[in-house]
């Protein structure tokens, strides 16, 4: 199905919110990370696919790739890697009604206001992005 076309309208939005994530502040490689996580969190083959692939191409290694799942048991991401992380997690999953402010207070260690605001942007957007990949059916 052409979901672009059927509907350029609802995808203009998608594209719109996408080109906004890219220009923030936020690190690419951190972007990346969140978006391989919140895709393996939620089974989008499609997603996984093409976050590792320009993971890859930012010059992301293979063992920080393949760790991502256990990541909070690996020393060799940042402390705001694993925060961002962490926050994905918890944002993807839903297990309160809010993010825990002990959660919010070490995230604000390493991001300010405005790149709180756009994690959660950009973790909202791969959440939006796997849920179409995965109902129109796309694969890698």
């Amino acid at each position: 199905m052409s979901y672009y076309d059927i509907s350029p309208d609802g995808m203009k939005i998608m594209m719109d919110m996408e080109k906004y994530t890219k220009k923030s502040s936020i690190n690419r490689a951190v972007r990346e990370l969140i978006k391989i996580r919140v895709s393996q969190i939620n089974g989008c083959a499609y997603c996984i696919d093409m976050h590792t692939s320009d993971a890859r191409k930012l010059g992301e290694t293979e063992q920080r790739i393949y760790c991502l799942n256990a990541w909070d048991d690996c020393d060799f991401y940042t402390p705001e890697e694993k925060v961002a992380l962490e926050l994905s997690e918890h944002i993807t999953l839903i297990p309160t009604k809010r993010v825990p402010e002990n959660l919010y207070n070490r995230v604000r260690e390493h991001f300010d206001e405005k790149q709180y605001v756009d994690l959660v942007l950009i973790i909202n957007q791969i959440n939006s992005w796997n849920r179409i990949s995965i109902a129109m059916g796309n694969t890698p």
